[in-house]
């Protein structure tokens, strides 16, 4: 076990009047060897008060918690970690090269070592072709891969990322993906938080939901999912308005889409008598497609869904 949580709160006190804000409400989880874990929840739910206690940056109010079974706040155990938070603030009159540099010798690199890591980082992120701009010049989303390589620039054995993919365009996310699966496969442990849930269904062995300060869902990503079959999207080509109006009448819901006719089936007892039905009417039939449930079904209903109170934890 890498990271170690039981109970974490923080209290904050704000305003003038000092009114009492809690943040994070008893929060506990695990972070196993080798396992990339995704922290979820919807804005203002604790993940960012939550990594920065985990990290050091600020003290938690009661509770527990330890990073490769130091407790917190540990430089000791720092020195194994690297951390990306939400925002990275690079000093404007560096470059991506001397910020990263900077960063290898905080962590006790020197020499040609540093400057050949920084490199090796600066590339692997994508952002070896600006290394020699300065960083006021530089879009979010090259600030993201600044302080993704500034991250990994000590060789850590735990990455904490908060919400890495910010910023970034469709191949830029894909490219961290891929080098978020090419670090685990190095053996290091990924921790990361996120509201890009498609991201996490890909990407992660576990997922840790909070709502409010609390965890809600916990658990082995396999294992949350249910595997059942929650409704049957068939595809459909040639179908006229009656045809539309026939599958309605069935309780099924309908929709366009250019050409073609998507009907969503609830139950799998109903697929084949509707195929039959469709191939009858010289429908063409283009696609059968089950759907089972995701991990935007999964947040939805237990870290949005106020009517969910119960919290959820497998594995």
């Amino acid at each position: 076990m890498l990271i170690g949580v039981q109970g974490l709160e923080k209290v904050f006190r704000q305003g003038f009047l000092r009114r009492r804000v809690h943040a994070v409400k008893g929060v506990s989880f695990e972070v196993r060897k080798g396992d990339i874990f995704g922290f979820l929840g919807p804005n203002g739910a604790g993940k960012t008060t939550t990594i920065k206690m985990l990290t050091g940056l600020i003290a938690p109010t009661a509770g527990t918690a330890t990073v490769f079974g130091h407790p917190i706040p540990s430089a000791k155990a720092m020195q194994r970690v690297g951390f990306m938070p939400e925002n990275p603030y690079v000093y404007p009159y560096l470059t991506p090269l001397e910020f990263v540099e900077m960063c290898g010798r905080l962590s006790g690199l020197s020499g040609k070592k540093v400057r050949d890591r920084s490199r090796a980082v600066l590339e692997q992120v994508g952002i070896w072709y600006a290394a020699d701009r300065p960083v006021r010049r530089l879009s979010k989303g090259m600030l993201q891969r600044t302080g993704l390589a500034a991250a990994l620039v000590a060789d850590p054995e735990l990455l904490i990322l908060d919400e890495p993919m910010s910023g970034l365009d469709p191949v830029g996310r894909k490219e961290v993906r891929d080098l978020i699966f090419e670090e685990r496969k190095a053996g290091r442990t990924i921790f990361f938080s996120t509201h890009i849930l498609s991201d996490v269904e890909t990407l992660c062995d576990h997922v840790t939901i909070l709502r409010q300060g609390n965890v809600v869902v916990s658990g082995r990503l396999a294992e949350l999912l249910k595997s059942d079959v929650k409704r049957t999207d068939v595809v459909l080509l040639g179908a006229d308005a009656d045809f539309e109006a026939k599958a309605a009448e069935l309780g099924h819901r309908a929709r366009r889409a250019a050409d073609r006719l998507i009907v969503e089936i609830e139950g799998q007892a109903q697929v084949a008598p509707f195929l039959r039905g469709a191939l009858d009417a010289g429908v063409t039939v283009v696609e059968v497609a089950p759907r089972h449930e995701t991990l935007e079904d999964l947040f939805v209903r237990e870290a949005i869904d106020e009517k969910s109170g119960e919290s959820r934890v497998a594995g």
